[in-house]
Order: C-alpha cells, then structure tokens, then sequence
C-alpha cells in the first residue's frame, strides 16, 4: 500500500461558534495574504481542496469551512436544510474576512451555496467560481406528495453509519468511485474525510443524516432570480461531463443556466469527473490564480 498523499503546504485549523454550533475552519498560508474562501460540497470536507492548495501560485491566505454535519463541524440535532448554510457561511464571512468583498470558490454543493451567497450578499463578493456547481434539475409541485412522504419516511428512521473494517479499506471506497483519484491521494482523503469508530472500524465523518432528502423541492426559478442579482465576476469551471446529467435534457442545458449569471464565463476541463478539484488540481488551480487575481 502506498504511503499517502504529502501536502506541500500544511493546514491550521480554528473553530468558530455560528449559529449555536462550533465549526471548523480550515487554513493554508500566511495571514497577511489575500483571502481565498473555499466551500466543499455534499457529504466532504475542507481537506478535499488541499491538492488544488499545494498548486496554487498564491500567495492566498486560503479559508475552507467544514459545512454543519461535515468533517470536524458539529452536527445539527434538528436535520438539515440547505438554507442553513447560507445563514453559516454569512456568519462565517463576518467572522473571517468582516471588512472586504471576498473571492469565493465552491465545489458542487458549496457551488450553488456560492452562487446563491452571490446574488443576496452581491456587495459581498469580490470574484467568484462554480467547480461543477449548476443547481439541480426543476422539479414540479406535483412531486410533492411522494417525496414529502419520502422525507418523512427518513426522518423517522436513524441513520445508520456505514462502517469499513480499516483506513485503507475506507480509501479504497473512494478510490473505486473515482479511480482519477490515485492511492496516495485517496488514503490522504480517507484520514480527512473519515473517523475512526471507538469499537473499531472507520466511517466517514459526515453526518449520516445528510443521506436523508431536504425536505423541500428544489425549484430553480428561485435560485435563478438569485442568480441573476449576482454582480462578482464569475467563472463556471466545469467537468469532463455535465453533473448532474440530468442538466443535459433540460432546454439550452446548463449555458441556459449560466446565462442567466451577468456576465459570467464557463470553461469545461475536457478528461475530468463531478470533482475535478481531485482529478486535475493543477489545471483547477491555474485557472483560479488566472481568474481571482
């Protein structure tokens, strides 16, 4: 078994009191650089930017956030709900960087919470990029019986860890779902993106709850008169392939969705999957240092 992957810049971390949890921030780099914060996505961590980290030209005093229920965060004992996030990561920014617009990158989840930020915060944010962040596909009001049954339904089961019989076994889960990823790589993420279990075995560290569907429908049309307030810059950078899929089938696909952004610029990194932060760091980071400086 290889040895993991070796950061070439090391992290800190801090804990902030938002909102009645304690969060965990993480940070690379020296305090007088400028800020760069960073939004992971769904059922991650913070640790999942620090390829893209070790190959940034910098300097960036880099800011990553666990999200609530993630990493080293606390869970929420009530569940979840996507406008929480919103509500942490303005807390968050008054915490971090009070007195400046900030440059803000998101993966997937941390996206479309950047997106959204954007366009209700809009004097807020200084630049901002999407890595693979779209939203989600339109669903119709006539879904809402099924899934608030369905949300139900999970609410009144406990989620259950899945538990692997050892650190390796955990990085070698990651790396079947995305074999871009590479060995040393996974087992770095598995030491960040799991916890050891005090009877044995590992889990991953975020949440089992956040298995559960949110118990609202998405409906884009509100995110997209967010997105249209959005006043920063903005780069898409996006997969080899559209994610979710099911973006491809709606009409003008996600270039409709991007339009809707003023002025914004997409770019697709051609050989990648949905985290193209792992499976071309380099190119990722080339392009941000390109786009926020």
């Amino acid at each position: 078994m290889p040895d993991p992957y070796a950061p070439r810049l090391v992290s800190t971390g801090r804990t902030l009191t938002v909102r009645g949890l304690s969060l965990h921030v993480r940070c690379w780099g020296p305090p007088e650089a400028p800020p760069l914060v960073l939004l992971h996505g769904s059922r991650d961590a913070s640790a999942t930017f620090q390829f893209v980290v070790d190959a940034l030209a910098g300097p960036w005093r880099v800011l990553a956030p666990d999200w609530r229920g993630h990493g080293l965060s606390d869970r929420a004992p009530g569940g979840y709900w996507w406008q929480d996030y919103l509500a942490d990561l303005d807390a968050l920014l008054d915490a971090l960087v009070p007195d400046a617009p900030v440059r803000l990158v998101g993966h997937s989840l941390g996206g479309n919470m950047a997106l959204l930020y954007a366009g209700l915060r809009p004097e807020r944010v200084a630049r901002l990029v999407s890595l693979d962040g779209f939203g989600l596909p339109e669903r119709r009001a006539e879904e809402a019986p099924a899934h608030l049954a369905r949300w139900l339904d999970a609410a009144r089961r406990q989620a259950a860890p899945v538990v692997y019989p050892s650190l390796p076994a955990l990085a070698a889960r990651l790396a079947a779902a995305n074999p871009r990823l590479g060995t040393p790589r996974a087992l770095f993420l598995a030491g960040h993106l799991g916890r050891r279990m005090p009877e044995g075995g590992w889990t991953w560290a975020f949440d089992p709850a956040h298995r559960r569907p949110f118990a609202t429908l998405y409906r884009f049309a509100e995110a997209a008169a967010c997105w249209r307030r959005v006043r920063a810059p903005t780069l898409f950078l996006a997969s080899g392939v559209p994610f979710p899929p099911a973006l491809a089938d709606e009409p003008g696909g996600v270039e409709a969705r991007i339009a809707l952004v003023p002025g914004a610029v997409c770019e697709r990194l051609a050989g990648t999957g949905h985290n193209l932060h792992h499976d071309a760091p380099e190119a990722v980071a080339r392009r941000l240092d390109g786009f926020l400086a």
